[in-house]
């Protein structure tokens, strides 16, 4: 297996790590430099917004993260310059990742407690900010987890929702170092699935990975049965990512509860694909799987091969290998583990003289360090799980 195949590899062995940055996630620094951070760290996926600027600044961490492999080597991650696979995400019609809170902060009374403010976690909600010369929503930042809405005591939060449309698609998904696609549906919706796929399916067979991520719901089990035979033959893996609780992660240790069982529910079908836990993912996941059994371990049944390690069938094990999760996406927990470093730097941007200059990672050694750090601790815990 290559280093370019790297990715595919994690899928196949189980220890496959995917960083979620947000499908309206827009803050162009911090999707840089979570890029780079979790590229360093070992991550063999980075999911992110189906936005032309939100790629190449992706893109652009990527190829940073290359002329610092050997750095990282001697620090001991592990990072050979094999780049995670960069996915984009889309969605076939309503839901919770693809939409912004929005509010006019001119109706706010000003003797109002602000819990809005307090429990983003995104730190996207701002008043009188000077680093943002703004009151309200910072939509960049915003990545739609709607927490901010049943706690304002005035009822003024709204959110606005958008959909992927055919027209922008083809250009993403041939747009260089776009390896693989998502696509966020619900039970029920078939139709608008296939319309999203026909956009997709003259240049499917360039995508390394199909990812399609379902929350549960009554038929679940009927309705990803569907769109396995309305998305055969496939060329690249497929995954099915199990979105337990959405952006809930950095909440608690509860949360990771309906992602696994969420998973365990896709397990129980034996469709054809690998399982990917999401929503709610967190530190307690991979312990949660150890104990139950879940994930694969080293020595085990690698499942199907490829043409010479460039593909990997979409039947990751044979019919007497017991289930098993093949990867775990963090979302909202990987972005606030390194929130404090994040915003560290931008606190650097904003001068004496008020003059804002963007602050990159990498020009920061010590803190870019510190990072990567933190994220291995996140990563390490599935890789490290598979190699003993």
């Amino acid at each position: 297996m290559t280093d370019l195949f790297a990715p595919l590899q994690s899928l196949k062995l189980g220890h496959w790590f995917k960083l979620i940055c947000g499908a309206s996630f827009q803050h162009l620094p911090a999707v840089r430099n979570l890029t780079l951070a979790y590229t360093l760290a070992g991550a063999d996926c980075i999911d992110v917004a189906a936005d032309p600027a939100v790629i190449a600044a992706a893109q652009a961490a990527l190829q940073v993260a290359k002329d610092l492999a050997r750095d990282a080597q001697e620090r001991g991650f592990g990072y050979k310059g094999n780049s995670p696979f960069l996915m984009v995400s889309l969605n076939d019609g309503e839901d919770p990742h693809f939409r912004k809170a929005e509010f006019n902060s001119t109706q706010c009374p000003t003797d109002c407690h602000r819990p809005c403010e307090r429990i983003c976690p995104a730190q996207a909600i701002v008043f009188n900010s000077i680093k943002e010369d703004f009151s309200g929503v910072v939509a960049d930042k915003c990545y739609g987890c709607g927490r901010c809405i049943p706690v304002c005591p005035y009822d003024i939060i709204d959110t606005s929702s958008y959909m992927s449309t055919p027209g922008a698609i083809a250009p993403l998904v041939m747009s260089t170092g776009v390896d693989a696609v998502e696509i966020h549906t619900q039970v029920g919706r078939l139709a608008e699935f296939e319309r999203l796929w026909q956009a997709i399916l003259p240049w499917a067979d360039r995508l390394k990975v199909l990812a399609i991520s379902c929350p549960d719901g009554e038929g679940m089990t009927d309705y990803l049965k569907a769109l396995y035979d309305l998305i055969t033959p496939l060329k690249g893996a497929l995954i099915w990512q199990t979105d337990g609780r959405p952006m809930s992660g950095d909440i608690g240790d509860g949360t990771t509860t309906a992602a696994v069982k969420l998973g365990q529910k896709v397990l129980a079908a034996k469709l054809p694909g690998y399982v990917q836990l999401a929503g709610g993912t967190n530190r307690h996941t991979v312990p949660k799987l150890k104990a139950m059994g879940l994930l694969k371990r080293a020595g085990g049944d690698e499942g199907a091969g490829g043409d010479e390690g460039a593909r990997i069938s979409s039947s990751p094990s044979s019919p007497s290998s017991p289930p098993s999760i093949a990867g775990i996406a963090y979302g909202s927990y990987a972005r606030v583990l390194l929130s404090p470093i994040l915003e560290q730097l931008e606190n650097k941007e904003v001068t004496n003289t008020t003059v804002r200059a963007t602050v990159r990672l990498e020009e920061e050694e010590v803190l870019l360090w510190q990072a990567v750090e933190l994220a291995h601790s996140l990563v390490s815990q599935i890789k490290s799980h598979q190699e003993r």
